[in-house]
């Protein structure tokens, strides 16, 4: 059974897990101020929330790819190329008992837009100065390519702190070559080779978010907010770097949003 709206307190912060709308993080707000971009009329499916990508993150250039000498169609959301995976927009159900808890898990099949089976995964639990993601992709019965990433919506137009070794060279169709640079200066829809934190400023917050994921893309080139995406490979990694997942075998990735006002201590991370 499909789960409504879930609701999560804690000290000051609080977040709404939309099941239906792509399993996403659809609200999140210490005090009065908005951490993500929520929802509002008319709003595409992409431009609000944190939503989960799987079990592709990014592009996947024409929306094609070839596993075992077999050539792979996929839905090209994203024309003429294939978005953020197949997730986003499904609707995700709730697995844990639904009691008294800060933490939320869900799963959802990888569904009829990807031609090979496997499921999705996610927990979100909150804790008054943080909120902590996983996200995990598990091949079904057959070997996949995959990638896991989060594409949050910051509600925030202010300059992005950002501290990357090297970002992938973007190529005429907006895609990276695989060639590595040297970072380039804003504005960004890159994808930066980085485990460091990105840091925000939001009203009187400031913001970091952390991941094991070893890929960030910042896009900062629209007036919706500042999207932030931890990725375990950049973009098209389909052609670039492929990850082939043996029958059953997971890849999972974290990712903490954590927060202090302007006024107080270090930001704590820790549960």
């Amino acid at each position: 059974m499909l789960a409504h709206v879930i609701e999560l307190r804690a000290g000051p912060a609080r977040v709404s897990i939309d099941p239906a709308s792509g399993g996403r993080i659809a609200a999140l707000a210490v005090g009065g101020t908005d951490v993500v971009v929520p929802r509002r009329a008319g709003d595409h499916v992409m431009l609000w929330g944190s939503f989960p990508m799987v079990p592709y993150a990014g592009r996947v250039r024409d929306g094609r790819f070839v596993l075992d000498g077999v050539e792979h169609a996929l839905l090209r959301n994203l024309p003429p190329h294939a978005g953020h995976g197949t997730v986003y927009d499904r609707p995700w159900q709730r697995v844990d008992d639904g009691s008294d808890t800060p933490t939320v898990a869900l799963t959802c099949p990888l569904g009829d837009r990807w031609p090979l089976g496997g499921d999705a995964s996610q927990t979100f639990t909150l804790t008054p100065s943080a909120l902590h993601c996983t996200l995990a992709v598990t091949a079904g019965t057959r070997s996949m390519p995959a990638e896991v990433g989060w594409h949050t919506w910051f509600a925030t137009r202010l300059p992005v702190e950002l501290s990357a070794d090297a970002m992938y060279e973007r190529g005429p169709d907006g895609l990276p070559t695989g060639r590595l640079i040297g970072p380039a200066p804003p504005p960004w829809d890159d994808c930066f080779v980085t485990a460091a934190p990105v840091g925000l400023h939001i009203g009187a917050l400031d913001v970091q978010v952390t991941s094991d994921c070893d890929h960030v893309v910042v896009f900062d080139a629209l007036d919706v907010g500042t999207a932030v995406e931890p990725q375990s490979g950049p973009p098209d990694a389909f052609h670039l770097r492929r990850r082939v997942l043996a029958p059953g075998e997971a890849l999972e990735r974290r990712m903490t949003i954590a927060w202090k006002s302007t006024t107080a201590g270090t930001i704590a991370t820790g549960r």
